[in-house]
């Protein structure tokens, strides 16, 4: 095998985030090496190195080196815990990366786990997912060790499988080149297409296939490119179902010109991880969100006066939503306020076209509360109003001015990111009235009056809640 430098480019930006974010490594990586170890980076840090990308989860491969010996070196330098003993894996406490060495696992579903230090690099990384992750760097000498042209891959945007008969033995291995292709732009060999295709995905568990989801909504720009290969592989189908059946679904040409239910979703998905958000977890719900808006247009579609409608559409949606997420996650409280986004997606344009008055915007918030605020609404409005160009495969960037007169309205109204407080509370009413069923049904009387008439009085909002209680 051939080895060949890292440029300089690259060695001294790894250099620099290792003497930064990693203190200690050089340092044991030199010790190991006195010893006639060799320190390797391995995995994904390294095709992030050569992606520009920060590096996260760092993994330390030591050859020629027992379990033994490289846990007596690391306990030199502080305490070291066994994170996977049975797999070779130590952790130097402080130091966030994992160093392993390498395992010569058989193939089956529950191999025995063999510690081989003295494996090939070519034997070791073959078990690696893909070609793009199965690369090393020297940590001494920075040679690059790339035993199945992961770095050309990489370069020319092509998933491949270091070993085909390791690929199929972990179906999880499907739903990363899902979000690969998504997050990287990358496409999958012909092999490796067939070897997905044809995978049998029963036994993987819906917190990793969540996991894998949530990679392609958070980490792509165009996470719609791993929904097109689900599709192109015929897996879609067996997947997400209710998303499958949106295709072919026809729309009224004057409102959605780019065609059918499912190209306009994945251009809406594609506009929604393009809005700028102020949390993971909220970009999470709204991107999610525009992935499900429509699905219930495939049984409310109907030509009515010549025109396509889907009245109703948004409510079926809900129903959908909720179904369709339970396949792939576990978070109850996720799918809920994907759904109930879904449910209400049709408001805000509703709203501005019918010229609401401000309590109206005060109603809607109430009900979107807790987990969603008006702000979050208006996104997924943006995103389904971007999702509709002719021009297929590419949402629009456009504002426009009915999303923004929906978000002025309700910052108007003062309920934009919560909504407004009920001003009387259980207390302020104990002094006539005993608690009890009949002291929250007042509460509720007394916040409608409130936000319908617009009291912000204490004493006139308890009055006025008397006087319609006789």
């Amino acid at each position: 095998m051939q080895y060949t430098k890292v440029d300089a480019t690259i060695q001294k930006r790894l250099t620099q985030i290792i003497n930064e974010q990693y203190p200690l490594v050089q340092t044991i990586a030199q010790k190991l090496s006195e010893r006639g170890c060799q320190a390797l980076l391995v995995g994904g840090a390294v095709r992030d190195l050569f992606l520009g990308l920060p590096l996260k989860d760092v993994d330390i491969e030591v050859y020629n080196c027992s379990l033994e010996e490289l846990q007596t070196v690391l306990g030199e330098f502080g305490q070291v815990s066994l994170v996977g003993k049975a797999f070779g894996v130590l952790r130097l406490h402080g130091l966030e990366a994992d160093w392993a060495v390498p395992r010569s696992d058989a193939s089956g579903r529950k191999p025995e786990v063999v510690l081989d230090p003295h494996l090939s690099y070519e034997r070791a990384f073959s078990r690696r997912d893909l070609t793009i992750n199965a690369m090393g760097i020297n940590l001494i000498t920075f040679e690059l060790v790339d035993p199945f042209n992961g770095l050309l891959d990489l370069k020319k945007k092509i998933l491949r499988a270091p070993d085909p008969t390791f690929f199929i033995e972990d179906p999880l291995r499907f739903y990363r080149v899902m979000q690969f292709v998504g997050r990287f732009e990358m496409k999958p060999d012909a092999i490796l297409n067939k070897l997905c295709a044809e995978m049998n995905l029963k036994s993987v568990s819906r917190e990793r296939i969540e996991a894998e989801f949530a990679k392609l909504l958070l980490k792509s720009k165009q996470p719609s490119l791993g929904i097109s290969w689900l599709d192109e592989i015929g897996r879609l189908k067996d997947i997400l179902p209710e998303l499958a059946a949106t295709k072919g679904i026809v729309q009224e040409p004057d409102w959605h010109p780019e065609g059918d239910v499912y190209e306009h979703t994945k251009q809406a998905f594609d506009a929604a991880a393009a809005l700028e958000y102020p949390s993971q977890e909220e970009k999470l719900k709204i991107v999610y969100a525009a992935l499900c808006h429509d699905l219930g247009k495939v049984s409310t579609t109907q030509i009515f006066d010549g025109k396509i409608i889907s009245y109703g559409h948004e409510k079926k949606s809900e129903t959908l939503a909720k179904r369709m997420l339970k396949r792939i996650m576990r978070n109850k409280d996720l799918i809920s306020c994907i759904a109930k986004l879904a449910r209400y997606h049709m408001q805000p344009g509703q709203l501005v076209k019918n010229n609401a008055k401000l309590p109206a915007y005060k109603r809607l918030a109430r009900k979107l509360a807790p987990e969603i605020t008006m702000q979050m609404l208006g996104m997924l409005t943006l995103a389904d109003r971007r999702g509709r160009n002719p021009k297929k495969g590419t949402p629009l960037t456009e504002q426009f001015s009915d999303v923004s007169a929906f978000l002025e309205r309700a910052k108007e109204a003062r309920v934009l990111h919560e909504p407004e407080k009920p001003i009387l509370q259980g207390r302020d009413l104990l002094d006539v009235i005993k608690p009890g069923p009949e002291l929250g049904k007042l509460l509720k009387r007394a916040y409608k009056i409130q936000i319908d008439e617009g009291i912000w009085d204490k004493e006139e909002l308890k009055k006025r809640v008397f006087q319609n209680n006789n």
